[in-house]
Parts: structure tokens; C-alpha cells; sequence
């Protein structure tokens, strides 16, 4: 098993983009790379999946004990030539004092060796010092190179080098120069996702070239295959077997420009509880096609209102199916869409209403980070034999706020650390539908996919088309 974490000293040294750049050579010199991410993140998963034609995995302590993420990393390694792990923040950082859930904490459980990447902008003998200092702050952490980044020129590189090399053990595997066309735009605290230009593939390609010029790639390689075969399998089962069904449940994925924000994990365990997985376009598909159950992920809808709006025929109809008791589960963009309205920049658009709220964007934002939940006893969810009693880890990032809700309001969850949609509750309840600010993971902890679809098909029982408004006491 051949694999390597890519790290660096702090955040915003440029990991991910040399994580991209990394993924898009090595898959075009042949060899087939399975991207990882660490922690929660939905943006940077995007674009090492478009660099290295794989679907990046995300590997989370708050999400996962340490033998379901072994095992899971071990399973998905297992086809691939290489594994590339890349961290979240620097890494040492982490929420814990004793570093628990840190990179290094997870570079150390995969055995994994550390290419540690250094923003070399405005620093020569210093980087030395912080090099020294990372290796002994944690002797267990195998940090196997350096990656110099934002290097002035060819004297500047000289001199970095010649430190690194004089003063510490460390290989130096590359020295990337400043270029602005290793930039890719960021929103909020992130990349632009790269399901919303048209251009991302073309970047991706153009980073690949330039990493692969100044990165000594036979040198990564053979440190990744330091890294030793890891044997790992679940305790239990992920998901519980579903019963045989005559026809399969079609579920509705939103997935365009506007919602985007999906875990592979999480549409692998729909499908493993028997769905089927049914894309649509919601800025210009005219109808819904024939589908048991919906999930519209998050995204940013309010880029996208006046296309959004435009698409009445659309919005009025999945008013309709929702008001006859469609199964559907909405997180964050797929809440926003489903409100009356949005307003953003002065301007207010129309969105679906099934929703009795309108939702406000924010210059700050409102929650950003980990999400603890426990469960009202509303979810119309059944919980029999799929849910552990307790908290549910999960997280949370958004701008918006939901705001001038009408009526009588049901959640599903009490906000146990958070903001959700009020400060106190999340998880709107609606009919047949549950929508919240909350991301959540399928995992052994917490399989929301499984417990999802089998709302699905108690819905379904008796029933054709259309759907009819399902018994919402929780099953116990």
C-alpha cells in the first residue's frame, strides 16, 4: 500500500492547490491516485476528485472512530497505486490540547509519511528553525520532505534549499515558484467549487503541469512507498441490509451549479440501502422525474437566484409533491431553496415555499464547525435498530438565516453545540420533509442514509404514484 499526507506549517500555505497539482500529474503519468481529505470539507474533495478522475473520500475523528476510518482507508486504497491524504489547517492544529484529532494524530494512525508544505515567502534561514521544531515536537510523526512554496526565484530557491539541506535531514521535493495561475479563486473560507466554472478542468490540468515541472515526482513516489499495507476491516457492518424490494427507490440528487455539496461516502450508503440514485438539474430541468424520495444537498443557491426563480415550473411542482407528502431530505442550499424567498444583496427572489420562512443572507457567518444534535423524538425518521442513543456529530457552515417563520414550527433535533437554524433547534420538519442547516454523515455512529431510506420505502408501501403523505410518528 503505497501512500503520502500532505500537510504543511499553517493554513493557507497553499496544501490544497499543491494537493490538486499532485493528484492531476501522477494520474497523468498512469498511475491511478485515491485522493483523501481530512476532516469535514466539501470544496477541496471536489477539485482533487476532478484532478485525479477519483472520488476523494473524507476521513473524520468527530465522524469516525480510528477502526472504521483504517478500515475505510484500507478499502479504498485497495485498487489504487498511490493514496494521497491531504490535511486540514496545519499539522499540529486541532481542536484537542492533546492533539487527538490533529493531522499528525492522523498521518500517525495510517502510518503514513509527511510531506510537509512551507510558504517560503519572505523567509530564508528561518525555515530551518520551523522544521527542526515540527520534527521534535512529535518524534512518532514521520515527516518524510518539504515542498517549498511561493518561491521568489531561482535565488531565492538556492538559498532555501541550501538551509533546509545544511541544517535539517529533510529531502526538499520541490520548490513551486509564485504564479498566479496556481490560483484558484476562494469564497468565504474556501475554494470556489469547481462544479461552477466551466474552466476547472482546464485549471486542474494547467496546476498538473506546473507541479509536475517543479516537483521531483519519482521522489514522492518513492516516499509513499514507505508507507506500510495496512489490513483493516469494520467491526460491524456500515449498513444494515435492506429488505428485497419489487421495484427500487429512485431518489432525486439535486446536483448542478447551485447544489454541489455531497460526501461520496454519504450517496454510497444511499445506494447501499437500496437507492437508486437519480441526478437532477434544478436551475434548467422543467420537471421531476419519476422519483420515490429527493435529497438537495448544499451549495451556494444565492449565486444562482435569478435562475433559481426563472425555473417556475419546477418550483411548483416540487411545491405540489412536497405538499402530497414527498420524501425529502434538505441540507443548507437545499433548505434555502426550499423557503419562500431569498434575499441577498438588496434583492429578494421567489424560491420553492415549501418552507414557511425566508431566508436573509449575512456578511458574517451564522455556524461554522462542528455540530453536536439530539433528537427531539419528531423525526419522522424510524430509529429501530439504526440509530445509537445520544448525540449525533455532524457540522455546520452558512451565511444565511432563516427568518419570519409562520405557524407552529416542529425540529427534529435540540442543538446541543452549534447554531442550526435558531441558536436551539435544527432539522425543520414539514410533511414528509426534514431540512437543516446541519450536514450530516452516513457512518457507524450516525447512518442517516440508511434511516432516510427506509422512510422511503414506508412511504412507498401501498403506493404508485403519487405519493402519499406518510404517517410521521416515529417509529420507536
Amino acid at each position: 500500500m503505497t501512500g503520502i499526507f500532505i500537510s504543511a506549517a499553517h493554513k493557507s500555505s497553499g496544501k490544497t492547490t499543491l494537493s490538486i497539482g499532485l493528484c492531476a500529474a501522477l494520474t497523468d503519468q498512469g498511475l491511478a491516485v485515491q485522493p483523501f481529505k481530512k476532516g469535514p470539507d466539501y470544496i477541496d474533495p471536489m477539485w482533487l476528485s476532478l484532478a485525479s478522475q477519483q472520488a476523494c473520500r473524507n476521513l473524520d475523528f468527530n465522524i469516525a472512530g480510528h477502526a472504521e476510518i483504517l478500515a475505510n482507508y484500507a478499502s479504498y486504497c485497495r485498487p489504487a497505486d498511490i493514496c494521497l491524504v491531504e490535511g486540514n489547517k496545519g499539522l499540529y492544529d486541532g481542536m484537542d490540547l492533546d492533539g487527538g484529532n490533529s493531522n499528525a494524530a492522523m498521518a500517525k494512525l495510517l502510518r503514513l509519511p509527511v510531506i510537509l508544505v512551507i510558504d517560503a515567502q519572505g523567509m530564508s534561514r528561518g525555515v530551518a528553525p520551523l522544521l527542526l521544531g515540527y520534527q521534535a515536537f512529535d518524534r512518532e510523526v514521520a515527516i518524510a520532505g518539504v515542498i517549498l512554496n511561493n518561491i521568489a526565484g531561482e535565488r531565492h530557491e538556492s538559498k532555501v534549499r541550501a538551509v533546509v539541506e545544511h541544517y535539517t535531514d529533510l529531502p526538499v521535493v520541490g520548490a513551486v515558484r509564485r504564479n498566479p495561475a496556481m490560483r484558484i479563486l476562494e469564497r468565504h473560507l474556501g475554494l470556489v467549487p469547481s462544479n461552477e466554472t466551466g474552466e476547472a478542468l482546464e485549471r486542474v490540468r494547467q496546476i498538473g503541469a506546473y507541479v509536475a515541472q517543479q516537483v521531483d515526482l519519482n521522489r514522492v513516489v518513492a516516499i509513499a512507498k514507505r508507507a506500510p499495507h495496512i489490513e483493516a476491516a469494520l467491526p460491524a457492518p456500515l449498513f444494515p441490509a435492506h429488505p428485497a424490494e419489487k421495484r427500487p427507490m429512485r431518489v432525486g440528487v439535486a446536483r448542478d451549479k447551485a447544489f454541489g455539496f455531497y460526501y461520496a461516502d454519504d450517496l454510497d450508503a444511499l445506494r447501499q440501502a437500496g437507492g437508486t440514485l437519480v441526478y437532477l438539474n434544478m436551475l434548467e430541468d422543467r420537471h421531476l422525474p419519476p422519483i420515490d424520495a429527493l435529497f438537495i444537498g448544499g451549495g451556494f443557491p444565492e449565486l444562482f437566484l435569478a435562475q433559481l426563480e426563472a425555473n417556475i415550473t419546477l418550483r411548483r411542482e416540487l411545491k405540489h409533491s412536497i405538499d402530497a407528502g414527498l420524501p425529502v431530505y434538505a441540507e443548507c442550499g437545499g433548505l434555502m431553496y426550499l423557503a419562500r424567498t431569498i434575499r441577498w444583496n438588496g434583492e429578494t427572489r421567489q424560491m420553492v415555499g415549501a418552507i414557511p420562512g425566508d431566508v436573509i443572507m449575512n456578511a458574517k457567518s451564522i455556524g461554522r464547525g462542528y455540530v453536536k444534535l439530539r433528537e427531539t423524538g419528531n423525526s419522522p425518521w424510524p430509529t429501530a435498530d439504526m440509530a445509537p442513543v445520544g448525540e449525533i456529530n455532524a457540522h455546520e457552515f452558512h451565511y444565511s438565516s432563516l427568518q419570519n417563520l409562520d405557524g407552529e414550527v416542529k425540529f427534529a433535533y435540540d442543538v446541543v453545540r452549534g447554531y442550526g437554524v435558531d441558536g436551539k433547534h435544527d432539522g425543520l420538519i414539514y410533511k414528509n420533509l426534514l431540512a437543516s442547516y446541519t450536514h450530516l454523515r452516513s457512518a457507524q455512529r450516525y447512518n442517516w442514509a440508511a434511516r432516510f431510506m427506509a422512510f422511503v420505502r414506508q412511504c412507498s408501501v401501498g403506493r404508485r404514484e403519487p405519493p402519499a403523505v406518510c404517517d410521521t410518528t416515529p417509529v420507536i
